[in-house]
């Protein structure tokens, strides 16, 4: 009887801490720190639905969009998109983080109102039950995601035509570590373009990490010197600061360029490396990253008003 009493009691604070951490491992990353902090954010006009074509920098594509003001049927760079405050409605959790909650949460209220995690099973039962629970969990958010994806995804109506046999890819420019991409973008990007997204590679991850959030306006979208501001915020509650040193960019391609009315987009696929640790803002004691370079690819989005300087418009992690 001490026994079973004893093994219930375990597999409860299993449940209480598993009730608790999963929501947060679903809305967090805590290995990226770095601008965007890992997610996908931003938006690529009309196009934010449709996920960019591979290249052979990003041959898996991107992920959809974590955090966007972009509604699905909109047109062009949408507004903020009104949305309840706590925890269960975080920017960025997505759909994972919302089921994991609530089923959770609600063995979690079972336990704490003594109804128990499932319902008055015991002992060995206890643990079947939670492993379960667990994979129901699992399966059902997958679906979701799945039917989610689906029902957004338009990538056909906006790949554009198909390369001519014969056409040049993977075309390296002599002044960039970007290819030329596949020659049939309906626009037309030139070396110096390449030669602006590589600049404001560097120049973005340099000003984020001296929390510039004036100098980052000049070279981002509104939206997503929000999302930078969210996040430098963030880390100034947790008093510390992210460093981002020695970005370099070792290969990108072009995944489509295209325009809408008096809107330049340019969706490019980049790998490059960079320094990326999160320091204490007192100490300077390093909190999270690693002082040795890492590699990153990620598909960085741009827009250029007609007659106006590339910015950047979205992050999408591949």
């Amino acid at each position: 009887m001490k026994f079973t009493q004893r093994a219930r009691g375990i597999v409860q604070a299993i449940a209480v801490t598993l009730a608790l951490a999963l929501p947060v491992v679903a809305a967090v990353s805590p290995a990226d720190a770095r601008v965007g902090g890992g997610f996908g954010s931003g938006s690529r006009g009309t196009r934010t639905f449709a996920p960019p074509p591979s290249t052979s920098t990003a041959p898996g594509g991107a992920q959809p969009f974590n955090r966007t003001f972009t509604q699905p049927g909109s047109p062009g760079i949408g507004a903020p998109a009104s949305a309840g405050g706590g925890f269960f409605n975080r920017p960025g959790r997505g759909l994972l983080g919302g089921l994991a909650a609530g089923f959770l949460g609600a063995g979690l209220l079972g336990m704490l109102f003594g109804g128990g995690m499932f319902g008055g099973l015991g002992g060995l039962s206890s643990i079947f039950g939670l492993i379960l629970q667990i994979g129901l969990i699992f399966i059902v958010v997958r679906l979701a995601m799945s039917w989610w994806q689906r029902r957004h995804e338009t990538a056909a109506a906006y790949a554009g035509p198909a390369a001519a046999p014969g056409a040049p890819t993977g075309f390296r420019a002599a002044a960039t570590g970007f290819g030329m991409g596949s020659g049939s973008a309906p626009l037309e990007i030139l070396p110096a373009d390449y030669e602006a997204f590589e600049r404001l590679l560097g120049d973005i991850q340099a000003a984020w990490s001296n929390e510039d959030v004036a100098k980052l306006h000049t070279m981002a979208t509104p939206e997503m010197v929000s999302y930078f501001t969210k996040d430098l915020e963030a880390n100034r509650a947790r008093n510390v600061v992210n460093k981002v040193s020695g970005t370099k960019l070792l290969q990108g391609d072009l995944a489509e360029a295209w325009r809408e009315g008096d809107t330049d987009f340019a969706s490019v696929a980049m790998r490059f490396s960079l320094i990326d640790k999160t320091v204490d803002r007192a100490s300077g004691r390093l909190v999270e990253g690693s002082e040795q370079p890492s590699e990153v690819t990620e598909v960085w989005t741009f827009l250029r008003e007609r007659g106006g300087n590339w910015e950047l418009s979205a992050i999408q992690q591949t």
